[in-house]
């Protein structure tokens, strides 16, 4: 994860009423947890720069990170199978609509054909909504999402082939 997308990240979880995030990407795990308006980030790699890059508001209380054997011994108990096609994913932590309207019909379903730049579902964060658009051009192989649920900065919503 980007130094920048991480701060990021800190400051909407800040901004929000969430009172917990994880986030795992790669070898990175990030678990983000507010109490009493402070952020508390467990992040192992980034520690060292986030206690100088925060803002004394938010300033991190770095908590100790998970043995580098635990961390094999998870990653190789969690194999998935990776699928084919490139994945879209949520810019921000919010909530995933299907459709514009709560009577409307879904931007897009599975095997619906896309183009870059289409509106493929909404994200609302803070009472604001924000439009998804596809990357790319292709059909939609798979959506990753239930309308209504919330996700996450960087959860994979759909899957486009």
């Amino acid at each position: 994860m980007e130094f920048q997308n991480l701060i990021k990240l800190i400051e909407s979880v800040s901004a929000s009423k969430l009172t917990e995030l994880q986030y795992e990407e790669n070898d990175v795990k990030i678990k983000l947890s507010k109490k009493e308006g402070k952020v508390t980030v467990a992040a192992p790699a980034m520690a060292a720069a986030m206690s100088q890059a925060v803002t004394p508001a938010m300033a991190p209380v770095v908590a100790p990170a998970v043995a580098p054997a635990e961390a094999a011994a998870e990653n190789a108990a969690s194999e998935t199978v990776v699928e084919e096609g490139n994945v879209i994913t949520s810019p921000l932590v919010g909530t995933f609509y299907a459709a514009p309207a709560e009577d409307a019909e879904a931007f897009v379903k599975v095997g619906d054909t896309v183009k870059k730049g289409q509106t493929l579902a909404i994200v609302e964060a803070m009472k604001l909504m924000n439009e998804i658009e596809s990357d790319f051009d292709g059909t939609v192989k798979e959506v990753l999402v239930e309308n209504g649920a919330p996700v996450e900065y960087g959860q994979p919503l759909f899957r486009i082939g």
